[in-house]
């Protein structure tokens, strides 16, 4: 059903959480860094300064079929997000009313005065990408697409065995050997968290191995993002989204993976290992048996999200393009 009514502007998420959460499930692309909840979180520790400039559109009914998430400083518009903690973003559509939408949020923009929209962070697959660039170019907008980075992801098969197959000859007898190598050792467990009391006692612990594992994860680990980690583990084991996987070697936690399900699917959200045990290469086999714990509950696919380590990719992983659309107005 095509929209009929202008557009209406968000001044809060708590105004339309419940309708947003119903059209995520009528919408060609539904992840969970499009969620109310979500947003709110991102919005809550990393406004800074910027206002919210959303719309939604109804139909007769008055029922959602479109929601934009946006923000503006001055004359630049642009997603409820960032590059940083984000990694997909993209508007929330009903199926079918994207010829009603994408008109909409030109309008919106042109009217609110705005010059600039910048839009991170857009799947490949997403209609935006596929639709707007085309209208904004016919009403004069400069238009630029730049490939921002690669998400690989990986379908499940139906068993591990089919999983292994899958992988190349030497990226199958690695994986192979390294777990009959972390198997022969005398003292090994690995576990999941999702109780939120019993997150809020491990954030220490995850946040000390991402910490210590990279010099780039310590250096991206500033006290804002820290709080955001924080708030982030909270709210999702309260969800039920949080899988949070630690592995111990000798009563040690040496792995540690922060994984989140929504909708069929799970994404690896960041981790962190202790470096003393990369002789067992304990990072990867945790995500390797993050990725078999998925697969064995009858997951869709496992999302390495953004980046190109090369980890990702000997445990299966394929590219998952990432995009940026900026439209200039002329003038």
């Amino acid at each position: 059903m095509t929209s009929t009514s202008p557009a209406t502007p968000i001044t809060s998420f708590d105004e339309v959480r419940q309708q947003w959460q119903e059209l995520l499930g009528r919408s060609v692309v539904n992840n969970l860094y499009i969620t109310p909840e979500w947003q709110e979180l991102w919005w809550s520790a990393f406004q800074n300064g910027r206002s919210l400039a959303g719309f939604y559109l109804t139909d007769a009914a008055g029922q959602l079929t479109a929601l934009a998430s946006l923000s503006r400083c001055g004359d630049n518009f642009s997603f409820v997000g960032n590059s940083d903690t984000f990694d997909y973003n993209d508007f929330v559509i009903a199926r079918g009313t994207e010829p009603a939408f994408f008109p909409a949020l030109l309008d919106a923009i042109d009217s609110g005065g705005g010059r600039q929209l910048d839009l991170y962070s857009v799947g490949e697959d997403s209609p935006t990408l596929a639709m707007l660039p085309e209208l904004a170019r016919a009403r004069g907008y400069s238009v630029d697409i730049a490939e921002e980075d690669v998400a690989p992801r990986i379908d499940l098969p139906a068993t591990w065995d089919d999983y292994l197959a899958g992988l190349s000859k030497k990226d199958r007898h690695e994986l192979r050997r390294k777990l009959r190598r972390l198997e022969a050792h005398e003292n090994w467990r690995w576990f999941c968290v999702s109780d939120p009391a019993e997150a809020a006692d491990r954030t220490d612990t995850f946040l000390a191995l991402m910490r210590d594992s990279d010099p780039a994860k310590a250096e991206f680990l500033t006290a804002d993002r820290e709080a955001f980690f924080r708030r982030l583990i909270a709210a999702t084991a309260a969800q039920g989204v949080l899988r949070l996987f630690f592995l111990e070697m000798d009563d040690k936690p040496v792995a540690a993976s922060l994984c989140l399900d929504y909708d069929g699917v799970r994404m690896l959200y960041n981790s962190g290992h202790d470096t003393e045990y990369r002789y067992y290469s304990v990072g990867l086999l945790l995500h390797a048996l993050c990725l078999r714990d998925a697969l064995e509950g009858g997951y869709r696919y496992f999302d390495f999200l953004r980046g190109n380590e090369p980890y990702k990719y000997r445990l299966g992983g394929h590219d998952h393009h990432l995009y940026r659309i900026t439209l200039e107005r002329p003038g």
